[in-house]
């Protein structure tokens, strides 16, 4: 790995983390499903162009799908 794809698992993970705590104190699936994959999925991935990609979308999609 790299250190930008370090760096960047670092920043995506941390998101994923305070998804993860908010959506189990408020018993919400979607930021807590989006958490846990945040904070998993950035040690599977070394291009740095699709980590980005992927996770700036699983960062938006709590945001989308509030109800």
């Amino acid at each position: 790995m790299n250190t930008t794809a370090l760096f960047l698992g670092l920043i995506f993970s941390s998101i994923g983390l305070g998804y993860f705590i908010y959506g189990k104190k408020q018993k919400m699936p979607v930021p807590f499903i989006a958490g846990i994959i945040l904070m998993i999925f950035p040690y599977f991935m070394e291009n740095t162009l699709i980590l980005s990609s992927i996770s700036i979308v699983l960062t938006i999609i709590p945001w989308l799908l509030r109800a």
